[in-house]
């Protein structure tokens, strides 16, 4: 039976996943917050008791924290524990769309509710894949401070010994006005795995990510170049940010380095991406400031 026929059996017992939320509380202590300042080479003693944070950082609160006995062999949760029990196996962030009206505060009680708002089955140039999205609504003091869908794509098994396929490369745009080079430092890696609690083994058990998954290397996580790109974005332009849209198009692999680029700004929305090692498009982003 084919990948395709597993996810059409499948699809009803997921479509009654549509419309599940959860709500999982936060507290925004401050020893977190300094961990987190610290992985981003930040001064963890500039945070006291009442600062508002960056305000992308919710992101990096809410874990799951999924007992030992329910991880899978992937280092995910197992299927149907947090997320829809989707019929294949490989597991990789896509994208999000994300609306911002204000910033956690340290010493905060917050909430994330988390909610599944679609699952979508295709066709790809790689085969069967299933497009998850999960809305996220951030709360704190009574006030919604973000919302945010962020889609992960399912996917098939790679053969053993098999490389992973990937969409067709793109070479990525070359007409910014500013670029910053990053280092894909595995040190940084880790250690935004073990702040947002993502155990996924392609982003440290290089055998693994080889073997298993078909990379050349150990992955970078998608979420954490999502939040570079977009700290390098809030380094070069003026106002308060209102949201975002990003796209992944492409593996990054630790080890390597990337470039961030942006595009001049029009009438409050950028243009921001990151290209790499062989200058090709590997995340895209529309950034939205307040005038």
């Amino acid at each position: 039976m084919s990948a395709a026929d597993d996810v059409a059996r499948a699809m009803p017992e997921l479509n009654a996943w549509v419309g599940r939320s959860r709500v999982v509380p936060e507290e925004i202590a401050l020893s977190a917050v300094k961990r987190a300042a610290a992985t981003f080479d930040l001064d963890p003693d500039s945070f006291k008791p009442g600062d508002e944070l960056p305000p992308h950082w919710y992101s990096l609160f809410f874990a799951d924290m999924p007992r030992q006995s329910v991880i899978g062999h992937d280092g995910h949760p197992k299927k149907g524990a947090f997320l829809p029990p989707i019929p294949l196996p490989r597991r990789m962030g896509a994208g999000r769309r994300v609306r911002i009206t204000g910033g956690l505060r340290v010493g905060d009680e917050a909430i994330k509710t988390v909610e599944v708002a679609a699952i979508t089955p295709k066709a790809a140039r790689t085969g069967q894949i299933v497009v998850l999205t999960m809305r996220q609504t951030i709360m704190a003091r009574n006030e919604v401070l973000a919302i945010d869908e962020f889609d992960a794509i399912y996917r098939e098994a790679t053969a053993s010994g098999g490389s992973s396929k990937t969409s067709p490369p793109t070479p990525a745009p070359t007409a910014s006005i500013w670029t910053d080079r990053v280092f894909l430092d595995p040190v940084q890696v880790f250690r935004y795995g073990a702040i947002t609690w993502n155990a996924h083994r392609i982003h440290y058990d290089a055998d693994y990510a080889r073997q298993e998954e078909g990379y050349p290397a150990v992955v970078q996580n998608g979420g954490l170049t999502m939040h570079l790109l977009l700290d390098a974005a809030l380094g070069h332009y003026q106002g308060r940010l209102l949201g975002y849209t990003a796209r992944l198009a492409r593996p990054l692999f630790i080890g390597d380095s990337v470039t961030f680029h942006g595009a001049a700004p029009e009438g409050g929305i950028v243009k921001v991406w990151a290209a790499d090692k062989d200058g090709l498009l590997a995340a895209e982003m529309t950034v939205e400031f307040a005038a």
